[in-house]
């Protein structure tokens, strides 16, 4: 139970790089301290006094605060205005440019990222910032691979840049994925998820744990397109590379999914 309740220690890509105060770093250090004493004394309503403290309306530079999203505004294609609630007429009383620092869980990875809120540094009862999320969607082929990963890579480098990315990657059998550390590293970015379909695996039991929930057996076909289309959070502009056969393969899956020619690059 106590292992269950122990705070989780941040991977390098959670870390924003922008100096934040808290880092997500000393949020880690302090849940730990606080989990040690709770263990150390085998009394776990230790562990409560974060959740109290989430309650507090004012802002403390050493503890996050939970505010609720009153409302989600779609500026452009992929701008979107959020709206928090402050309890009563409080106020956030920040600075001219100053910036807060926002905590949330994407694709099950705790992740926090800095924004200056558009609203009047006095306004009453709400705040509202501005976040921008793109998405790609990446069909690659065997060494179809290759022009996909500076683009990623570019993505993950930027801190600055919250586009999601989907890469799919088509290949044989699990030892012909080719750089297998290099995708598992980008893998782990809150903003980057990698799936495999394996044409000639008949099965995933014999795959390594970690490769089992997102490796599919056969071809990418229409079905499992859509499926994977579906799961993206918005339309997103599709990159594919691979053989003739393939690339006319996709975009014909990508047109039944629903995707204009306009939103697909074919290398």
């Amino acid at each position: 139970d106590w292992l269950a309740l122990k705070p989780q220690e941040p991977s390098p890509s959670q870390c924003c790089g922008s100096g934040c105060k808290p880092c997500i770093y000393d949020v880690y250090e302090k849940e730990l301290a606080q989990w040690e004493r709770a263990k150390a004394k085998q009394d776990k309503s230790l562990l409560m006094e974060k959740k109290e403290q989430s309650n507090n309306s004012e802002l403390n530079p050493d503890t996050f605060t939970a505010f609720n999203i009153s409302s989600v505004e779609q500026l452009t294609e992929d701008t979107y205005q959020y709206k928090f609630e402050l309890p009563g007429n409080s106020s956030l009383r920040l600075s001219l440019g100053q910036h807060i620092v926002l905590r949330g869980v994407v694709n099950g990875l705790e992740v926090q990222r800095a924004y200056t809120p558009i609203s009047r540094g006095n306004a009453e009862g709400y705040f509202e910032v501005l976040m921008k999320h793109g998405e790609l969607l990446m069909l690659a082929s065997g060494t179809g691979l290759a022009p996909m990963l500076p683009i990623l890579q570019s993505i993950t480098d930027d801190e600055e840049d919250e586009t999601f990315v989907t890469l799919v990657g088509c290949f044989r059998t699990f030892d012909k994925i080719y750089l297998k550390p290099l995708l598992q590293d980008l893998a782990r970015y809150w903003n980057v998820r990698i799936f495999y379909v394996l044409s000639q695996e008949t099965s995933l039991e014999k795959l390594p744990w970690s490769y089992q929930e997102n490796t599919y057996t056969g071809r990418l076909n229409e079905d499992l397109m859509k499926t994977i289309i579906n799961s993206c959070r918005r339309r997103p502009f599709v990159l594919i590379c691979g053989s003739s056969a393939f690339n006319e393969d996709m975009r014909r899956y990508l047109k039944a999914a629903g995707i204009e020619e306009n939103s697909c690059f074919v290398f």
